[in-house]
């Protein structure tokens, strides 16, 4: 995939810790006290707005599936944490998160269930002109089995082999992948 392709009809999909957060290792963000942003990514989201027509996160939640946090637990960090990206001029369309333990479940990344869920929320969406950006070899699985192209950002992987079959573009971080869309589409 070329991203000189991608124009304003795109639908872009993001993972949640470890591309915009900071993710714990081997543990789960809990509460907003423990939500941290990277330095760059409000920036990179307002960067992406007008570059997408529609910006979804996709997010694997076992935390309150293991009963380690509460579903009000969760509503609170996302409701800040989306005051806090319209407040710098980014947005997202839709959360979609997954609880379940079960790596079998449909709706549990790599398993595309949320993207079907996307789409059926919003018909518009094609998953051929459609990104998934995550920090995961999972995530990279996540896109491609709903038919997208995929973003690896090494934030928190970046022994992740590169080139990697799942792989079609690789950035240091979100502002990395977000100024290189914003460059291209203005040449």
């Amino acid at each position: 995939m070329d991203l000189r392709d991608t124009s304003a009809d795109w639908t872009l999909f993001l993972d949640r810790d470890g591309v915009l957060n900071i993710e714990k290792n081997d543990d789960y963000i809990l509460n907003w006290e423990e939500f941290q942003f990277y330095p760059t990514t409000l920036e990179a989201l307002a960067i992406l707005r007008p570059l997408f027509a529609r910006i979804f996160l996709v997010t694997n939640q076992k935390g309150v599936g293991r009963g380690l946090m509460s579903f009000k637990d969760l509503e609170n960090i996302h409701s800040n944490m989306l005051a806090a990206i319209q407040a710098k001029g980014g947005g997202l369309d839709h959360l979609f998160f997954c609880t379940d333990l079960d790596s079998d479940s449909p709706n549990r990344k790599p398993n595309p269930g949320m993207a079907f869920q996307a789409k059926t929320l919003y018909p518009a969406v094609d998953f051929t002109k459609s990104i998934m950006v995550g920090n995961r070899p999972s995530d990279m699985a996540f896109g491609k089995n709903a038919g997208m192209h995929t973003v690896f950002v090494a934030t928190t992987h970046p022994q992740t082999e590169d080139p990697h079959p799942q792989i079609d573009h690789r950035f240091n971080n979100l502002l990395e992948f977000a100024q290189a869309v914003a460059a291209l589409r203005k040449s």
